[in-house]
């Protein structure tokens, strides 16, 4: 088994800020990334969700993952990592509102070790790097996969998700 993951493809990742830690995505499945902006708040909807904003004229829901994660740390939420839809079917367009973004890397597979996060939901696994550990995270926590932009902005009744 040793010898697939020596010969296995490094996955190239977004490391970004949440509070004091850094986590990770695969940039597969991540679309822009842009500038936090003013969010229209939609009522009723559930606590993750900070609201909505027109990003070339696509409705895109803004989900705090400091909330879905349960980290308690503020930090100046200066970005926003908008999701490819088609690699993550949420129903409609997807960002995360992050503290802040550091950099695009290779991630090689001996890199990551997953023994520790096994039953974590939405964490892939740690990364570990030269001082320190990078949280590897997947967009598709429970929560937010039945998350749709539009329904939530056509009427903010749908706060069960």
């Amino acid at each position: 088994m040793a010898a697939i993951e020596t010969d296995a493809e490094p996955t190239k990742v977004l490391e970004f800020g949440l509070g004091d830690g850094t986590y990770c995505l695969d940039i597969g499945v991540i679309d822009e990334i842009v500038d936090a902006g003013e969010l229209t708040r939609i009522p009723n909807s559930p606590d993750h969700v900070e609201g909505v904003m027109d990003l070339r004229g696509r409705t895109t829901t803004i989900v705090d993952p400091k909330t879905l994660f349960a980290i308690e740390e503020d930090g100046p939420r200066e970005r926003i990592v908008v999701f490819d839809n088609e690699e993550i079917d949420e129903g409609g367009t997807v960002g995360w509102m992050v503290d802040e973004v550091f950099q695009v890397r290779d991630v090689a597979p001996e890199d990551v070790d997953q023994a520790t996060t096994v039953d974590d939901e939405g964490v892939n696994g740690i990364v570990k790097s030269d001082d320190r550990f990078v949280v590897w995270v997947s967009p598709d926590v429970d929560e937010v996969e039945d998350l749709d932009a539009a329904d939530l902005a056509a009427d903010g009744e749908e706060a069960d998700a």
